[in-house]
């Protein structure tokens, strides 16, 4: 029987990020998946700021960027007339603990591709066709069928959709509501006659058509309202239907729509299970939580599933954690996917509004929320509070991006120390850099950021870490502790507690 330490089932973003992220740490990781081949549709078309940030410490950021675009504008169309233009990210520009404050415009089948390409330089590649029949859990592992071979992991990840075979080996369910709202029709078309530097948008009182170019491609993700038979079912999107919902909606001359490469219809769920892990076994992405569209945080609430479970799997495989760290997963996840999901069931009301008045649009969802920067765990086990400090971020936050110079005197930033599968701990100060040690080598990376350290635009000294304090940043990029300047004990405590 096939051993690994980690059996990865589904390749989306969210299976895709949680085996890099294994791979990278040394673990024995197999992704498998049932589809006989690659997704080729856009689905999911944006990356979230904080997404970003986990694309870069994954080191596949350079590569997404080139592949995206950001600032689009929304075109809004009464007929063939321009009604309104927006760009709903103007103004939003890198600062120096956000590096990454607009969202990025990117096929979804161009995420996965990168992944899987950063998951092959570790030399693992994703088992396409390969279909999770049963599994059965025991005290050392769980035992799966995959194909007609067994396989025994001691540890199983459903990553696998909204319909997971997980999930329902399981005995969970999604619990929520599909709302009565009306299906939408999606695709990847080719289009001549409008131009890609907009968000082509059509909308009037009994529906409406978009137009969203694809980056790095030919194609346009159309999204559309479905045509409907004779008792009002949707029926099934084709390139001749959706030409004549364009030209019902947009009535624009010479637009002529082709080659469509996907299709498929969408229907807006808000349904989550009650519980992330069973056992040795743990959901992750639209396994575990369905969003409505609104915002585009289905593909992102997975990457950062994945990230948040990535390194806990990671420490308790290597003998650095107890297996209690693994129910901070459930404990630190399960509310923020709640909220998401209130969020997104919020913006998706606010769109609907939108688009019934002239001038509305897809831009009404717009919200800092969605950027995700500001999730934080302070109620996670792993985030102690303390009284002590009144300024800067707190255990559970986000750890900001900061400038800083190095060792040699070179400038460099935070992000830089934090990329990797470590623990990161800053001195802070004149006291905190004297009293820095070397705290759970292997484990830890530890630096000491003196006076001047932390810089702003203008080489000034920046006050959002403080002063005087050791600062332990949690893999994932949270901060885990802020002690004491002379606290390493402190900080060898949080890590022996883990």
């Amino acid at each position: 029987m096939s051993l690994t330490d980690v059996l990865v089932v589904g390749a989306g973003p969210t299976g895709l990020t949680l085996a890099v992220d294994l791979a990278r740490r040394g673990v024995a990781v197999r992704i498998v998946d049932r589809a006989p081949e690659f997704p080729h549709g856009s689905r999911g078309k944006g990356l979230s700021p904080r997404s970003l940030e986990v694309l870069d410490d994954l080191a596949v950021i350079d590569r997404v960027l080139t592949s995206g675009t950001t600032h689009l504008p929304h075109r809004k169309y009464h007929g063939t007339e321009v009604i309104a233009e927006v760009d709903p990210e103007a103004g939003q520009v890198p600062t120096p603990d956000v590096p990454y404050p607009t969202g990025l415009l990117i096929p979804q089948w161009r995420v996965e591709q990168i992944l899987r390409e950063r998951l092959a330089d570790f030399g693992v590649a994703v088992e396409r066709g390969t279909e999770l029949h049963d599994l059965h859990q025991h005290a050392d592992g769980v035992t799966a069928r995959i194909g007609g071979t067994p396989l025994q992991a001691r540890y199983l990840v459903g990553c696998d959709g909204g319909h997971s075979t997980v999930r329902s080996a399981l005995g969970l369910r999604l619990h929520g509501e599909t709302p009565d709202l009306p299906l939408m029709a999606v695709g990847d078309v080719e289009v001549d006659g409008l131009g890609r530097d907009a968000w082509h948008q059509w909308f009037t009182g009994t529906g409406g058509i978009m137009l969203c170019p694809l980056p790095g491609t030919n194609a346009f993700q159309v999204q559309a309202s479905p045509e409907l038979d004779r008792d009002g079912a949707p029926l099934a999107p084709t390139l001749e239907r959706f030409q004549r919902t364009f030209d019902r909606f947009a009535g624009v001359p010479g637009v002529r729509l082709h080659n469509l490469a996907w299709s498929s219809t969408y229907r807006v769920n808000v349904r989550m299970v009650d519980r992330l892990r069973v056992g040795r076994v743990f959901l992750a992405g639209d396994a575990a939580h369905v969003h409505p569209i609104a915002g585009g945080l289905g593909m992102n609430t997975g990457i950062q599933d994945a990230y948040n479970l990535g390194w806990k799997l990671g420490f308790v495989l290597a003998g650095n954690a107890t297996s209690r760290l693994l129910d901070t997963y459930e404990e630190e996840r399960l509310p923020i996917a709640a909220r998401l999901l209130d969020i997104t069931s919020q913006r998706l009301a606010t769109v609907l509004d939108a688009i019934r008045e002239k001038g509305g649009g897809v831009n009404a969802v717009a919200t800092p929320e969605l950027t995700q920067l500001s999730l934080r765990y302070p109620w996670s086990r792993l985030s102690p509070q303390s009284t002590g400090r009144r300024t800067g971020p707190r255990p559970g936050d986000r750890a900001p991006d900061a400038p800083l110079h190095d060792a040699t005197g070179a400038p460099t930033r935070l992000f830089d120390l934090f990329r990797g599968p470590h623990f990161t701990l800053l001195g802070l100060g004149e006291r905190g850099t004297g009293a820095l040690a070397d705290v759970a080598p292997g484990i830890v990376r530890s630096y000491p950021v003196g006076p001047g350290g932390l810089l702003d635009h203008d080489g000034h000294v920046t006050a959002g870490y403080g002063t005087d304090a050791l600062v332990l940043v949690r893999p994932d990029g949270y901060l885990g502790l802020v002690t004491d300047p002379t606290d390493t004990a402190g900080v060898a405590g949080y890590l022996r507690c883990l």
